[in-house]
């Protein structure tokens, strides 16, 4: 494997294609098979499906993968670390801590979105500002430190989950283990109009940073020497990967190991300059989570799997790989 010779624009291409075919054939896929003509002669039962069930699922799994995806690249490159991943720094905990806590005093709607949604979403960006916050008292603060933060954070918050779990009645425990499994359930396009604007805005951020995303490969030592400001960059990728995981775990709940696993599988075909990983990670993101989406309403159909479970199925034998036989590599 480590022979493969990258081939980053053919591999683009490719991507492309994959991305192409998984929009236009997952809406058709699900519990309920729907044909491609019953919509487009606007049968009333399927054209339902199609239009307001599962193009806003697809278009949901489209934008949080590509947020994922390349929300993983820029924290392996920010920690030059291949285990890491967009719940590292603990950007997770703190949104979970928020839902949950939502869900536990019962909120109800706040600018047409649920207070769940809105309370994940401040919860991730004070996890992030309480990491910020932490480095910025020290300076030259290396990005272990912020690992090791991060990490902290996450235990805190997973810690105080189970607290509010403890004192929580049945329904509203069930409801909050139901939506630390995440999923991609939406009805309407409310959703997807919400996340659109954090995964592209993010999205161009780090890809404005590629070439300091590159220096970076080569250590930080090397990319301070070439003029790239240490300090605004950690918190450039830490500000772009916060809006987009907590804008994602807002509607969805957490879905893990999705950074992981993407980035780590186009290196091999795409190579590691962030010119082409960038983009290959947002299209490669977007189609990988459509796909596992796909599957997890299909494999125990009528019943469905929520898509965070099946990505932790899928990514704790690949976190195993990476230790294992990813060094040797």
């Amino acid at each position: 494997m480590s022979s493969l010779r990258p081939r980053p624009r053919a591999a683009l291409l490719v991507l492309c294609g994959l991305w192409i075919a998984t929009v236009l054939v997952a809406p058709l896929v699900g519990s309920q098979a729907v044909s491609l003509h019953d919509v487009l002669r606007a049968e009333p039962t399927a054209a339902s499906i199609f239009w307001q069930i599962r193009l806003p699922r697809v278009l949901l799994a489209l934008l949080g993968g590509a947020g994922l995806a390349v929300s993983g690249l820029g924290f392996q490159t920010l920690f030059r670390n291949p285990l890491a991943e967009p719940y590292t720094l603990g950007v997770s905990g703190g949104a979970a801590l928020g839902a949950v806590l939502a869900l536990r005093f019962e909120g109800g709607q706040l600018l047409g979105l649920p207070l769940v949604a809105l309370a994940s979403f401040a919860g991730a960006l004070g996890a992030t500002a309480l990491i910020v916050g932490l480095a910025l008292r020290r300076e030259g603060v290396e990005t272990s430190t912020l690992l090791l933060a991060g990490v902290a954070v996450s235990l805190s918050c997973s810690a105080i989950i189970l607290f509010l779990q403890y004192l929580a009645d049945s329904t509203q425990t069930f409801r909050m283990v139901r939506w630390m499994m995440g999923g991609l359930s939406v009805v309407g396009y409310t959703e997807v109009l919400w996340l659109l604007p954090w995964v592209l805005g993010g999205s161009a951020m780090l890809l404005a940073l590629r070439w300091e995303l590159n220096l970076l490969l080569m250590g930080e030592e090397m990319a301070a020497s070439r003029g790239v400001d240490l300090a605004r960059l950690r918190f450039q990728i830490l500000l772009a990967t916060s809006l987009m995981i907590g804008a994602l775990v807002a509607v969805s709940g957490p879905i893990g190991f999705v950074g992981l696993i993407v980035p780590h599988i186009l290196r091999r075909f795409v190579g590691h300059d962030h010119l082409f990983l960038a983009p290959a990670c947002i299209l490669g993101g977007g189609a990988f989570l459509t796909l596992c989406d796909a599957a997890a309403r299909t494999l125990m159909a009528p019943a469905e799997l929520p898509v965070g479970i099946l990505t932790a199925l899928l990514g704790g034998p690949f976190f195993l790989w990476l230790l294992v036989w990813g060094r040797r590599d």
